[in-house]
């Protein structure tokens, strides 16, 4: 072997990893917790969503996240979901983008995108910056979708219910791609497809579930982003 070539191509390869780290690194992370007061007392769920601006070379993409929508089991086969998406005049979904930079703004912290990941604490996830509600009936069925506005939370879902508070919290970003958890960061939350299996299928299932809960949506869009983003 020819060691004259080791170190260039040692330096070669840190150079690729490191502009991929730089590249694929997120901005931020934050978890978006859910808490809904029940009649058997106060039930949360929680998901950590990773927030990736565009640091490609050709700048041809956009900010995106990568996660899950936040799904709640209520008990008694009542839940609540926090859909990666918003209301404009229809469905919106890049403002997920923006959720935990919004509310800690809303909370008096005066942070830019690019400071965001030195932030700690929660802070309420309040008025417009809540993401869209939805229930179902059915988990297994998407048809019975229905939208939930956070103050009618009773009127949807019974006596003896309420939104009790949504929150965001930045956590770290962990050293990415080795995110697995503890020290070196918390992962992004899966598990959506598992409690919505159809999310799965072939079909528009999605679509579905989103026109039944009465949700205006652009042609443009891929439906199963309200729920699941990779």
């Amino acid at each position: 072997m020819n060691f004259k070539y080791v170190g260039p191509l040692v330096l070669l390869a840190a150079i690729v990893i490191g502009d991929q780290i730089r590249i694929n690194r997120p901005n931020h992370k934050y978890r978006l917790t859910v808490e809904v007061e029940t009649p058997a007392g106060v039930k949360s769920a929680a998901g950590i969503m990773a927030v990736h601006p565009d640091r490609s070379y050709s700048r041809g993409g956009k900010t995106r996240t990568r996660g899950d929508a936040v799904f709640v089991d209520l008990g008694g086969g009542k839940n609540l979901v926090a859909l990666l998406a918003h209301i404009d005049k229809s469905l919106e979904l890049d403002e997920i983008n923006y959720v935990a930079l919004r509310a800690y703004k809303a909370a008096g912290q005066n942070v830019s995108f690019s400071q965001m990941s030195r932030m700690t604490g929660a802070v309420p996830v309040t008025g417009e910056v809540i993401p869209v509600l939805v229930s179902f009936a059915d988990p297994a069925d998407p048809a019975s979708a229905r939208r939930v506005p956070p103050n009618e939370v009773e009127g949807a879902l019974g006596k003896g219910y309420r939104l009790r508070g949504i929150s965001a919290e930045v956590v770290p970003n962990g050293l990415w791609p080795l995110d697995f958890g503890g020290s070196l960061g918390d992962p992004v939350t899966r598990g959506i497809e598992a409690r919505l299996p159809w999310l799965n299928g072939a079909d528009d299932a999605a679509g579905r579930a989103l026109q039944a809960a009465g949700l205006p949506t652009a042609e443009a869009i891929d439906s199963k982003d309200a729920f699941t983003r990779k």
